[in-house]
């Protein structure tokens, strides 16, 4: 096992009716003035943001509001919601959503402290030194944004995704009420369960010998989210099943099943690509991105494949050919996918296999080699051939 250093800072606030709580929670961070940044009118259609609001006002806390945020979030809103800070003297940001409200938040609060643009972080050109405090009140179970050092922002002129990763991106409280994401359609559910496992697995994959206390409790982790998935999607309202996967979204992205080993994240630098381009959910490209990988990778560490499909999926390992039990352990994943209504191939995402070159080419290289990913570097040719895979 590596050393490591681990900290998460977040206070979560979990369980039935926790948004009520949200201007006590947030005058405990000093908060006077509040930006409330969600997404679409469901927020306030529901009544959430009403609820929000009251509580606030009970403090005396005042606030201001910026809906918008989307699905991949833009660059263009960011620097909307930079403007607004400034200009009302915001002294807390608070996100109502999922990942892409959160990360859009993460993005404001750290612009709104930098005198140049904040696109220089998520481009390399700098390196954020102060943040304006913020929180989440959270309404679908996926991106794990709420408690981990993570932040992807799409610039919406090049059609660029690039993620930023810093310990200021923690939040400082997240509102966790699994009632939340109830309302939300099956497939939402089921992307959200999909990054999930993806951000697990990513720190799943690694070389690293004699860590098997972290791999345990990650498969814990991912049978558990699988169960729960599959209750979830027909059964939207099953509390214990939404609360499985919230608290599940925060475990596997703040890095509690990371610690001690090399990690990969291959498939996230390529499903940007993916999602930047055509748009997609993030879960969705993940789904077809990270089987794609596993077969492409599969036979530089078969056992530890085999190992996923045995303790995962509950696949008998076959010790005359591991090779086989990994590939099945791959088969059960896609076959959970299918299950739970993802898509497993680039032609249902909608993708072309002409762009398949360019996305190649652009997908993020941050080894100083020039390759994606910790556990199996990819030069631009190994990325074409896993989206070549991905494209059946």
């Amino acid at each position: 096992m590596k050393n490591f250093t681990h900290c998460v800072p977040t206070q979560f606030a979990f369980g039935r009716g926790a948004e009520n709580d949200t201007g006590k929670l947030l005058k405990a961070q000093g908060a006077t003035k509040v930006l409330i940044h969600f997404g679409g009118g469901s927020a306030v259609r529901s009544g959430l943001i009403g609820r929000i609001e009251r509580s606030l006002e009970a403090e005396g806390i005042a606030y201001v509001e910026l809906g918008g945020a989307q699905p991949n979030p833009r660059d263009t809103l960011v620097y909307k919601g930079i403007e607004l800070v400034r200009r009302e003297k915001v002294d807390f940001i608070l996100a109502v959503g999922g990942g892409s409200a959160i990360d859009s938040s993460k993005a404001i609060a750290h612009g709104s402290c930098y005198d140049g643009d904040f696109w220089d972080f998520f481009c390399g050109k700098a390196v954020p030194q102060r943040t304006l405090p913020f929180g989440a009140v959270l309404t679908m179970s996926a991106a794990g944004s709420e408690s981990s050092n993570s932040c992807v922002i799409t610039q919406e002129a090049t059609k660029t995704k690039r993620g930023l990763s810093s310990e200021l991106n923690r939040c400082r409280v997240a509102i966790m009420n699994p009632e939340l994401p109830m309302t939300l359609p099956p497939y939402q559910i089921a992307c959200g369960a999909t990054d999930i496992l993806a951000h697990i697995m990513e720190r799943y994959f690694t070389t690293e010998k004699e860590v098997d206390l972290i791999d345990r409790m990650a498969e814990g982790a991912m049978t558990a989210v699988i169960r729960a998935a599959r209750i979830a999607v027909k059964d939207p309202y099953n509390y214990d099943a939404q609360a499985q996967l919230m608290w599940a979204s925060t475990v596997a992205h703040n890095n509690t099943l990371g610690v001690g080993r090399v990690q990969d994240w291959g498939s996230h630098q390529i499903e940007h690509e993916l999602s930047a381009l055509y748009d997609v959910p993030h879960g969705a490209g993940l789904a077809v991105v990270f089987p794609a990988w596993m077969r492409y990778h599969m036979h530089k560490d078969v056992m530890r494949f085999a190992q996923f499909a045995v303790r995962v999926y509950g696949c008998e390992m076959d010790f005359e050919n591991p090779e086989a039990t990994a590939l099945r352990g791959i088969e059960c994943h896609e076959q959970f996918l299918r299950e739970i209504g993802m898509p497993i191939t680039l032609k249902e995402l909608g993708a072309r296999a002409e762009d398949i070159p360019a996305m190649a080419a652009k997908t993020r290289k941050n080894n100083p080699d020039g390759t994606t990913g910790g556990t199996f570097p990819m030069t631009a040719q190994d990325i074409e051939a896993v989206l070549r895979i991905a494209d059946r």
